[in-house]
């Protein structure tokens, strides 16, 4: 599922904790000296005056073997800020299911069920984080039972809510599972039920059939969709597109990008980069610096085929006009969210669009530019971006006057006379 915010507020310690226990899981387990750090009261974290509660490294060092999950998630309660969280519990569990500690995974289970009662909405809420958390580690053992017991919660209740709250997770767990077509008859299911399947439902199945290369199947939901009147967006063609790139079906990608075209459905980031990581000329070139195509000219004089094709397609979009911005004091792009291949290509249509405007006389020339790509705190290795990279390549190997930014190492700036003189 493609999911976006936009807010910058503070992640609750509730929140770090979550991610911290997800991460655990790749980890295999907090052994001596991996882990040590202080969480921050969230009455005030900025104040560095504050008592804080800290987990010490000798806390983490007893944290150690099979019991390491669920040892740190006690020391984690003892913390003054802790908020007992079910949703919390169940990622644990699925993590001390999938290390194959079923009895640990069990008595909290027990626990949480006992402290719910007889909330029948939060007890369904429970079993959906139970079913949505095995899913995403692939824990079969653990997807099966608690997928059996919501699914019996589901038949057992009256409630309209907790029925569709619990075909969703369902629904979206057997797809995480690569079992679409169970997924494919529980909408029916849904249906016979009375129950009217959202967006949600169907762009899990969607992706589900996509991602195993079954297209045919894939495509019977999508016709599905609009047959309630559920229309297809931008979101969904991405899913598609994504689905289609993963197989290298390049012709199939460019039918899809004519259709949302067909449809006026709006192109996007995640658009550029589902196309564009497919195709392998490009991303063969960007893996050589030296020798990359520095122009849209230059690269369509090295693409053939469905590849040239498909580039032209998302040239002709509007996707660079919603990253730029052009005013007196500042002219901007902006890269956030792009991957590599998306980089490279709207930069180059970014130097073509800025050559325009400078030549045409009609636009104030900018007090300055700025090129945002970020200082690498989400990439795979922490502090290496590589669309930094490729736009420091790209800066040096066009002659361009512009710079990393000293207050802002994420940064590429420049007068924009400067970058006039040196595009015109």
């Amino acid at each position: 599922m493609e999911k976006w915010g936009n807010s910058k507020a503070m992640l609750s310690p509730i929140t770090s904790y979550a991610q911290m226990m997800l991460s655990l899981n790749q980890m295999g387990g907090i052994g001596s000296g991996q882990l040590s750090f202080s969480i921050a009261s969230p009455s005030n974290p900025m104040r560095s005056d504050q008592t804080r509660p800290t987990l010490s490294h000798q806390a983490c060092s007893q944290c150690q073997g099979r019991q390491g999950h669920k040892q740190f998630y006690s020391k984690i309660t003892e913390a003054s800020w802790f908020e007992w969280n079910p949703k919390l519990v169940a990622a644990l569990v699925a993590l001390l299911d999938k290390q194959g500690q079923h009895n640990e995974a069990e008595v909290l289970i027990s626990e949480t069920i006992s402290k719910l009662g007889s909330r029948e909405r939060e007890l369904a809420l429970f079993h959906c984080q139970l079913v949505e958390s095995h899913s995403k580690l692939s824990s079969k053992h653990g997807f099966d039972s608690s997928y059996s017991y919501l699914y019996q919660l589901l038949h057992n209740s009256s409630s309209v809510y907790v029925k569709n709250r619990a075909f969703e997770s369902m629904i979206s767990g057997l797809c995480e599972m690569d079992r679409p077509r169970e997924a494919d008859n529980l909408i029916e299911e849904m249906r016979v039920k009375g129950l009217k399947p959202s967006v949600f439902e169907f762009r899990s199945v969607v992706y589900g059939y996509g991602r195993l290369g079954l297209f045919e199947d894939m495509l019977k939901v999508v016709e599905q969709m609009e047959n309630p009147g559920i229309a297809i967006d931008t979101i969904c063609s991405n899913m598609v597109l994504s689905s289609y790139g993963a197989h290298s079906e390049l012709a199939a990608m460019l039918v899809w990008l004519r259709k949302m075209k067909s449809l006026s459905l709006p192109f996007s980031i995640r658009t550029y980069n589902s196309v564009l990581n497919s195709c392998l000329t490009i991303m063969a070139m960007l893996q050589e610096p030296k020798d990359f195509p520095c122009s849209i000219e230059e690269l369509n004089g090295v693409l053939n085929g469905d590849e040239a094709l498909l580039v032209k397609e998302l040239v002709e979009s509007t996707v660079l006009d919603e990253v730029m911005v052009w005013e007196p004091l500042e002219a901007k792009l902006d890269l956030h969210g792009m991957h590599l291949g998306s980089a490279y290509l709207i930069l180059l249509e970014w130097f073509e669009a800025m050559r325009c405007r400078f030549n045409s006389g009609k636009d104030v020339i900018p007090a300055e530019v700025v090129v945002i790509c970020g200082s690498g705190k989400h990439s795979s290795v922490r502090g290496e971006s590589p669309v930094k990279g490729l736009v420091k390549q790209m800066m040096l190997r066009m002659e361009s006057p512009m710079r990393i930014d000293r207050k802002n190492v994420g940064c590429f700036v420049a007068k924009g006379r400067a970058v006039k003189d040196w595009l015109c």
